[in-house]
């Protein structure tokens, strides 16, 4: 067939060195073209990132690929997916590049919609890459994919959004060092404009959690964490007893509009009255109070002031 785009997994020695010299130039010329970026330095030696990327290729579960995409027997392009057979069926788009003089006439979205199908085929339930250049999000939004929220590292991620219902419960976070509570975090923190975890914000919540300082509860579909909402208790020398303050209420924006707040909410406020805690209060920004309201948060107390002993960004 005349134009026909294939992928094929990289197979032989001789497709496996192809597959990292073009990705090699990819990553010079595409992603760092800047000398001094200290990610082309991790990118480009062999001994950090394609060490890694070896590991997970060779792990029985939950491995990547080596794909070529090809036109007529001739190879266009790659990409490197890794299927999380043991989570959700999720599947991670680490790298995807059409190769420079392949490119245009709706090249790059051909090649990305047979990847997609190939994807599928393969069992994936959905795509997620990271993206922060505008470019690029601009090319996988007219493919469907829709902005959601930032990795554990504050990397912009957009997602495909699953075709398939899955129900969605709530669970209390156990671990403070639960990776999606990093991912969850940083999306949260992103969307109001405040800026990502550092390290050692990361270790204090982490630490908050395991002391029982703060309790997380995380809407959950299947594995993936697409909720969360925390409650903080102190004591209170007007209701003679403990009171909680709701914080860090975010959903990803994909996953919205399915009830996943309302039933974040129910279970702090079952949680609250099961801990003999008196009284659950929010401070909201007034674009949210309509919100609040709906979910049970009607008796106004009040404006709240604080006194900030270390300067932080605005909200």
């Amino acid at each position: 067939m005349t134009n026909e785009i294939t992928v094929r997994e990289a197979a032989t020695k001789q497709e496996t060195a192809f597959f990292w010299e073009q990705l090699h130039a990819y990553f010079m010329r595409d992603m760092f073209p800047e000398s001094d970026c200290e990610e082309r330095e991790y990118f480009s030696d062999d001994s950090k990132y394609r060490a890694q990327i070896e590991m997970i290729r060779q792990r029985e579960r939950d491995r990547c690929y080596y794909l070529l995409i090809s036109r007529n027997g001739k190879d266009i392009g790659l990409a490197l997916p890794v299927i999380y057979r043991t989570e959700d069926e999720k599947c991670f788009l680490n790298e995807f590049c059409v190769f420079p003089e392949f490119r245009g006439n709706g090249t790059g979205t051909e090649c990305a919609k047979t990847f997609l199908a190939w994807a599928k085929a393969m069992g994936a339930a959905y795509i997620e890459i990271n993206c922060d250049k505008a470019l690029r999000q601009r090319f996988w939004k007219r493919l469907g994919f829709k902005m959601n929220g930032a990795d554990e590292w504050g990397m912009p991620l957009m997602l495909l959004p699953p075709e398939e219902y899955q129900p969605v419960h709530v669970e209390i976070l156990g671990d403070g060092k639960d990776w999606q509570l990093k991912k969850l975090e940083n999306g949260y923190l992103s969307e109001i404009g405040v800026d990502i975890l550092t390290e050692e914000k990361q270790e204090s919540l982490a630490k908050a959690v395991c002391e029982g300082r703060i309790t997380f509860f995380f809407a959950k579909r299947g594995y993936r964490a697409v909720g969360m909402c925390s409650v903080v208790t102190t004591f209170s020398t007007f209701a003679c007893s403990d009171v909680g303050i709701l914080e860090n209420f975010y959903i990803e924006p994909v996953f919205r509009g399915q009830g996943i707040a309302r039933m974040l909410m129910e279970a702090a406020q079952k949680w609250c009255r099961k801990n003999l805690i008196k009284r659950l209060s929010v401070t909201c920004a007034p674009c949210d109070e309509k919100m609040c309201r709906s979910l049970g948060f009607n008796a106004l107390l009040g404006n709240t002031y604080a006194y900030l002993t270390e300067r932080e960004p605005d909200i």
